[in-house]
């Protein structure tokens, strides 16, 4: 079974991602993404790709409550 669709699904969300202007929103789809390519590094035994997506996965998602509470300047 071909699931090479996910990666292509991880980089649409991706490349998408910068088009949010809310960085909440961003960091949100981009976690999104980075857990697809997760999903993807795993299910062809990319370690690397599993790795560098995990961190990028987590600080999206730590760094975008953050962004929330700080007050508007």
């Amino acid at each position: 079974m071909r699931l090479e669709w996910i990666g292509w699904v991880a980089t649409a969300a991706f490349a998408s991602s910068y088009l949010f202007k809310q960085p909440a929103s961003l960091r949100r789809v981009q976690a999104v993404a980075a857990s697809l390519w997760v999903i993807y590094g795993v299910i062809i035994y990319a370690y690397p790709v599993l790795v560098a997506n995990v961190v990028v996965a987590a600080m999206a998602m730590l760094s975008s409550p953050m962004m929330r509470r700080r007050p508007a300047a």
